[in-house]
């Protein structure tokens, strides 16, 4: 990460190359960018890869997110409806919606890049009722 001077607060450029990744179990592993950490104050985003037919758990969130697929071929399941993804294509799901991403590939890794809308965002993953804040997962090991 450089750090470039602003007025009250520093910018800064993410290169996701160099940031480790956190494992997040299920065949996932995310790259946390703009953070706490960077200075956010509104926001937080980060990059997900999903290994080869990897999905995470049906969850929702306290806050708006807005995911964007980068790489691959995805469904988006999003409040029981399931819609097939191209990259550039990119979602809107509104707080405590219940949704998940889905790697449609057997043979190839799939990317989206996601934004919260709040800092303090959680998830709730909906068969379990566990809420964790997006921090406490970004303290995940890392790989």
């Amino acid at each position: 990460m450089t750090q470039l001077e602003s007025s009250a607060r520093k910018a800064a450029i993410l290169r996701p190359e160099e940031i480790p990744a956190r494992d997040r179990g299920g065949g996932a592993k995310t790259i946390p960018l703009v953070t706490r950490k960077t200075g956010a104050t509104a926001f937080i985003n980060g990059i997900t890869i999903f290994a080869p037919n990897a999905a995470i758990p049906l969850h929702s969130h306290n806050c708006d997110e807005s995911v964007m697929l980068l790489e691959g071929r995805a469904f988006a399941e999003i409040d029981g409806v399931q819609h097939e993804l191209q990259p550039g294509d990119t979602t809107f799901i509104p707080a405590n919606l219940p949704h998940r991403f889905i790697n449609r590939s057997s043979t190839e890794a799939m990317k989206i890049l996601w934004i919260y809308a709040s800092i303090d965002a959680t998830r709730t993953i909906i068969e379990t009722g566990d809420t964790r804040s997006i921090d406490e997962e970004h303290k995940a090991r890392t790989v």
